[in-house]
């Protein structure tokens, strides 16, 4: 069985353990760890089938889990690339976040933010979701450019209107960016990782014995994720923009306006900081699923009560 998929199956973790964890597997250096020290652990693992992810004897165990966790995908037991491990989630949208709700001046400068957060957070879905299902490259390519497209104009499409009836009221400048922002990042998950839910992804027992390809297990693990990313971004957006709004009735303000945008991104680091493992760990990473809820040709395949599948982050 892959190690990753063994592990998220026998460590039944509660969301306060899941969230410990995940701050340990968002460790930034996971970024740079070298591809043999990542072999290396695997190798550990492969040979300690019954290693366990609270086995703190032997650090050399608990460090390979932590290289193996976070850089290897637990469906084709592949590398994950660099830019796109869940521990780059934070440095690379964070900015992009800042920058997508800063005022309108003019449409071009909202452009290049918004482009550059929904295509990383495509290719990040595309990436780091199911790939257990039969998938050729091209199709991937075709469905992250529409969904880059689409986003990306929706994204544009309020602010547009902004710029166009000169809207200046809060609701305009603050409340409907930050709901537009939550909205479009769940629904960039449901539309980047459509193929799951029409082809199926696999569930499995727990000895990690694959029983067959459920698109019912592939619409709960999509939408269980595109869940957790409008906690993550919409809270990410909304609670800068709620200190903005005191901070400007401040004296501070009136005497160092530039102040506003140094204390909006601190804050937007600060919040994504601690939404990105909490959104990871809303539902854990290898999903459980009852048998009576799947297709019938799979519970005429397994006598099990619960089944697994992978969610994807």
């Amino acid at each position: 069985m892959e190690p990753n998929v063994r592990f998220w199956i026998t460590e039944r973790q509660s969301f306060i353990q899941r969230f410990l964890q995940w701050t340990e597997l968002l460790d930034p250096t996971n970024l740079v760890v070298s591809i043999e020290k990542i072999e290396k652990s695997r190798q550990l693992l492969l040979t300690h089938e019954d290693a366990s992810g609270s086995d703190l004897e032997d650090k050399r165990v608990q460090e390979a889990w932590k290289r193996s966790l976070s850089t290897v995908h637990p469906d084709s037991s592949k590398l994950i690339p660099g830019p796109f491990r869940p521990a780059a989630l934070l440095p690379f949208t964070a900015p992009m976040v800042f920058l997508s709700m800063l005022p309108v001046k003019s449409l071009k400068s909202m452009i290049l933010p918004q482009v550059s957060f929904y295509t990383y957070s495509t290719v990040f879905n595309i990436v780091n979701g199911n790939a257990s299902y039969d998938r050729r490259p091209h199709e991937s390519i075709l469905v992250g450019a529409g969904v880059i497209a689409s986003s990306t104009f929706f994204g544009l499409f309020p602010r547009l209107l902004q710029v166009r009836f000169s809207l200046n009221s809060i609701l305009s400048r603050s409340v409907i960016p930050v709901i537009i922002l939550a909205q479009l990042s769940g629904m960039n998950v449901v539309a980047s990782r459509s193929l799951e839910p029409l082809r199926g992804i696999e569930v499995m027992d727990k000895e990690g014995s694959v029983i067959g390809y459920s698109r019912k297990a592939g619409t709960k693990a999509v939408k269980d994720t595109a869940t957790s990313r409008v906690v993550l971004f919409g809270t990410s957006a909304f609670i800068p923009e709620v200190f903005s709004y005191f901070f400007k009735r401040t004296q501070f303000f009136l005497q160092c306006p530039w102040s506003l945008w140094t204390l909006k991104l601190s804050c937007t680091i600060l919040v994504m900081g601690l939404m990105v493992p909490v959104s990871f760990s809303v539902f854990p990473q290898i999903g459980r699923i009852q048998c009576s809820e799947l297709e019938k040709e799979i519970q005429s395949a397994t006598e099990e009560t619960e089944l697994f599948y992978n969610r994807g982050v």
